[in-house]
């Protein structure tokens, strides 16, 4: 059978796209079936879509799917089930904890957590005229049917193939990498602690080997180009022991410059050189709120801002890039916790940096507690999941308080860049630099 994965683009035409697919379509390939990638711009006409898939003549509609992507997605899958009968399955993190939605909207199938296995088992039984909606596949919620059980986590990260690197549309030899899967940290904004909760810690979140990591890494380099690594883990830096060892064997491997995603309180001085020696030239580091109140009572992320503080200037003086990420719009801030956080900021002195409106993502801490404080519209699933501008009706910050504060982030940023890059742009850029600066630091 023939599977072809739909990638929804959202504000920009490119990206690597979704890791999902990518590891499925490799998995299911081996037992010898067809995988492709089709990517949906964000102003591709609905008739343009309809007629891209005719002509590929899939078995079966793939989509893995974050809040950003919904409802566009919804959209599009409208359209093409007037014109064309093909089931449509829908994973990912929206689609696994807002299943019943996704079926009301005309997907046939939800997977709920890890796919490989249970998109085999799918397309198995549509081959033999399956699956009904009184047929139980674990992970594959029929729409008409009950909820399935969980399988268990794969077993073994080692044991599964590598991702299908057809599929993820990187250039230049930059390449996208992951380690591990889950994240037990208790951060109640994010949507990967969604997982390793929704497994209730049934062995999920395991890690992939030192020789499994390099290996892969190794045959990207034989087969194609490899310029640069983006490891993708949530937190890359989880494990002191596993890090430590991973960074000698790479810088005698391969030494090629590499991007982590990391939290301040996960890394020391001596990790931080480690890190640098093997290649390591950006870390991002997750700030959040420059308010102790907020990180501690709402985020559940007690960091003290000394912490922060030490860890950038380490990295700093070890010449990697430090990106820092920030939130704001939060139930239960307030404008001088944002005060805070812009106070933060000025001492910590990244390089570049990230900020993002918050929005409640279904099946978080905080989603549950804007609907229990009725922060939450109850048309939530119909409005845009951007973090330009908040969806919610706090108490203590207005729509316009938002606004605000989005705005003096752009500003700052702004004169960030002037202040490194000014020097080269032409008069022509000068003009259009703020909108493409909020853009860039609203995609992430």
């Amino acid at each position: 059978m023939k599977v072809l994965f739909l990638e929804f683009d959202t504000q920009r035409e490119w990206a690597v796209t979704s890791i999902g697919p990518s590891l499925i379509a490799s998995y299911i390939r081996e037992s010898g079936h067809e995988a492709e990638l089709l990517r949906i711009s964000p102003d591709q006409s609905l008739r343009s879509i309809v007629q891209s898939v005719k002509e590929k003549q899939p078995g079966l509609l793939a989509t893995s799917l974050t809040s950003r992507q919904w409802i566009r997605s919804r959209d599009v899958v409208r359209a093409l089930r007037e014109k064309l009968d093909v089931p449509v399955i829908a994973g990912g993190l929206h689609p696994t904890f807002c299943p019943e939605a996704v079926l009301e909207a005309g997907f046939d199938f939800v997977c709920l957590g890890e796919g490989e296995t249970a998109t085999l088992d799918l397309i198995e039984a549509l081959e033999t005229g399956g699956p009904s909606a009184d047929q139980t596949i674990p992970n594959i919620w029929v729409r008409g049917g009950e909820r399935p059980p969980l399988r268990p986590p794969v077993e073994s990260l080692d044991a599964m193939p590598f991702m299908a690197r057809d599929m993820l549309d990187e250039q230049n030899g930059v390449v996208h990498v992951v380690t591990q899967r889950g994240c037990p940290l208790p951060c109640t904004y994010c949507a990967a602690r969604n997982l390793f909760d929704l497994y209730k810690g049934a062995d999920y979140g395991k890690r992939r080997s030192h020789e499994n990591v390099l290996d892969e890494l190794h045959q990207i380099r034989a087969e194609s180009q490899l310029n640069y690594v983006i490891f993708l883990d949530d937190t890359f830096t989880l494990s002191p022991k596993w890090v430590m060892e991973f960074c000698r064997r790479y810088e005698r491997e391969l030494g090629i410059g590499f991007s982590i995603h990391a939290r301040v309180d996960t890394v020391d001085e001596e990790m931080l050189e480690a890190l640098a020696d093997a290649g390591c030239k950006h870390i991002v580091y997750g700030v959040e709120s420059g308010s102790f109140r907020v990180r501690r009572d709402i985020m559940k992320r007690p960091i003290p801002d000394e912490t922060f503080i030490e860890v950038f200037e380490q990295t700093r003086h070890l010449g990697i890039i430090v990106t820092a990420n920030y939130m704001l719009g939060l139930p239960g801030e307030t404008r001088e916790d944002i005060d805070q956080t812009l106070s933060l900021h000025q001492k910590l002195r990244p390089h570049d940096f990230g900020y993002f409106v918050f929005y409640p993502y279904p099946g978080t801490h905080l989603f549950q507690v804007c609907r229990d404080k009725g922060y939450l519209p109850e048309n939530y699933l119909d409005l845009p999941a951007i973090h330009k501008q908040s969806i919610l009706n706090l108490p203590d910050l207005s729509q316009e308080d938002i606004l605000w504060y989005y705005d003096e982030f752009t500003r700052l940023r702004e004169e960030n860049y002037l202040e490194q890059f000014g020097a080269a742009l032409d008069e022509n850029q000068k003009p259009h630099l703020r909108e493409s600066i909020a853009e860039s630091a609203e995609m992430g």
